[in-house]
């Protein structure tokens, strides 16, 4: 879900209706009914269901159906329709973090270091992998640069070209994982430089080579021309 999309999302709760609903719906042990919600606010059972799918349409709320009466069969009646939250997360954040891919990575990092890897071997290992996996993902569009583009803007680095002696560089004007970077630097930044060849292998993106570069404001690797 692109940020366009995760904000359209976000925005589905600001009629306090449609917001009252969806924490009612979250709230409840279990899916219920438009008509249960309605009673709940006390609004109409036709505006309930307007608003309930609206969130459904947003990706916030899910549907099933089933037979409340628990009986089957010919005269058992129709199932309800029940409503109840969607499993995905729906998160903004301006600009774009990443912290569930480096908290990915890190998990992977510390179980390979607890089967014996040292932990750094384990951190850039896996953080290469992840890069390539990434790359791996995509299937369009078939221009290499507009690749590499796309998967760096999907994963929030901001890029921006940056003509140079030796060629074209791809400058990352906004760091995913800028808290846990400011923190603890060395361990991130050295994940991220690792990640982000793995993304250049992956892409096959010969030409280029990840360089940690720190940098107040912008991501802490550059992508450089290889000499």
């Amino acid at each position: 879900m692109d940020i366009t999309a995760r904000a359209s999302s976000i925005g589905a709760l600001a009629d306090e209706t449609r917001r009252a609903l969806y924490e009612h719906v979250v709230s409840q042990p279990d899916a219920v009914t438009r008509e249960a919600a309605a009673a709940a606010l006390g609004v109409p059972t036709h505006m309930a269901r307007f608003h309930l799918d609206k969130l459904v349409e947003a990706g916030l709320l899910e549907t099933e159906f089933r037979r409340l009466s628990g009986r089957s069969g010919p005269g058992a009646g129709r199932p309800s329709k029940l409503y109840r939250r969607a499993p995905s997360t729906v998160s903004i954040s301006l600009p774009e973090r990443r912290y569930d891919l480096v908290g990915h990575v890190l998990a992977g990092a510390i179980e390979r270091a607890g089967d014996g890897m040292p932990l750094r071997d384990a951190l850039a290992e896996v953080a290469h992998e992840e890069g390539r996996a990434i790359a791996a993902a995509v299937r369009s569009p078939d221009d290499e640069s507009a690749r590499l583009t796309a998967v760096l803007t999907a994963h929030g680095y901001e890029p921006r070209s940056e003509s140079g002696e030796g060629g074209e560089a791809v400058i990352l004007a906004n760091c995913p994982f800028d808290s846990l970077a400011r923190d603890h630097t060395e361990l991130i930044c050295s994940a991220n430089l690792s990640l982000l060849g793995g993304v250049i292998d992956g892409l096959g993106c010969t030409h280029l080579s990840a360089h940690g570069e720190p940098h107040t404001g912008r991501c802490c690797v550059a992508l450089r021309p290889r000499p």
